[in-house]
């Protein structure tokens, strides 16, 4: 692709979309030419809050796309809305990159990849917490051997959050609102992909959901390496990081992550004796190009609009996060172990 710009129209303009803005402030190479949702109050309020002027908005996307002919589209609409949303803009030559989950289902997150891939578009997924200094730096600790061959992850997501409204009547609401968060992070700090899960799923008592809102998962992943995920949305105290509390164990040592700017790391300095010796390691925070958040997953997306290349968030690899979650899913329901099959 020639151009220096890549023109993009934002479908869906709720909330989420101000992130999306503040991270596009940094990012002089997107130009928004267009707002879709099927409200137009609220493409006035977007228009008005982030200085777009007269834009052309519309509450129909394919009418939009075929006057305005941008280069990409970004989807910020709900889950059930990524299928349509997604075909049209890929039927009228779009990039896309969308709000995580690629689709409301797995099935349908299979037909937009085969589409894209069809459509030769990119097609990406924000997964903004791989995009943050201290998980790239974590990953590059893992990848420099310093505490061995990894085999077991481990990840704790504790909090209690009052959000009302439907969240608090929504089934599944930890796995399919939260947990592909920490799935992701898992495959991208061990390097290995889902092959199958065990997931049990309840409501603790007090627990002011009419559902699950509690779950533990035991992933069996590539290269014989085990995930464990334990989390809930109504625990009252000692909170984690929305980032999540990490133990990794390696063939040598073992590293923490408090999901903020908290590592301890120790690798066996000599072995011999009941309990081995120990030695303290440091965990270097590493100047990242990928860092960012939003903003560093919308850059790399556009870096590969303009200059070709792949996303780390492509949904062809993201697909195997969002298969983490309807397979856990799919196991609570049995009560049995699940193959994943993205």
């Amino acid at each position: 692709m020639s151009k220096s710009k890549v023109r993009a129209v934002l479908v869906g303009c709720g909330s989420i979309c101000n992130a999306w803005f503040k991270a596009l402030k940094d990012e002089p190479r997107v130009e928004i030419v267009g707002l879709v949702d099927l409200l137009p109050a609220n493409m006035d309020k977007v228009a008005e809050t982030h200085g777009l002027g007269d834009i052309p908005r519309s509450t129909d996307l394919a009418a939009l796309l075929a006057g305005v002919k941008p280069d990409a589209v970004f989807n910020c609409t709900i889950p059930e809305a990524h299928l349509p949303v997604t075909l049209a803009a890929l039927e009228h030559g779009c990039h896309v990159l969308g709000e995580k989950p690629l689709a409301d289902t797995l099935e349908n997150a299979r037909t937009l990849v085969a589409a894209a891939a069809a459509a030769d578009r990119i097609f990406a997924v924000i997964q903004n917490r791989r995009y943050q200094p201290q998980i790239r730096s974590l990953r590059a600790f893992l990848d420099s051997g310093a505490i061995g061959r990894v085999h077991t992850v481990n990840c704790d997501f504790y909090l209690g959050a009052h959000f009302g409204g439907f969240r608090d009547r929504m089934k599944h609401v930890l796995l399919l609102d939260m947990a592909i968060h920490s799935f992701d992070q898992g495959r991208l700090v061990s390097g290995a992909d889902p092959l199958a899960v065990y997931c049990h799923e309840w409501n603790p008592a007090g627990s002011w959901y009419d559902h699950d809102a509690s779950a533990h998962c035991i992933f069996e992943m590539s290269g014989g390496l085990v995930m464990n995920y334990r989390g809930s949305w109504c625990c009252e105290g000692l909170n984690t990081t929305w980032e999540c509390d990490w133990r990794i164990i390696g063939e040598t040592g073992c590293v923490k992550w408090n999901g903020g700017g908290e590592f301890q790391a120790q690798k066996v300095a000599k072995t011999g004796t009941f309990i081995s010796e120990l030695e303290t390691l440091a965990v270097p925070i590493l100047p990242e190009a990928k860092a960012g958040a939003h903003a560093g997953n919308i850059r790399e997306f556009v870096d590969c609009v303009l200059h070709g290349g792949t996303p780390e968030t492509a949904a062809a690899d993201n697909i195997k996060s969002l298969a983490m979650v309807f397979g856990a899913i799919a196991s609570a329901e049995s009560r049995a172990r699940v193959a994943i099959a993205p």
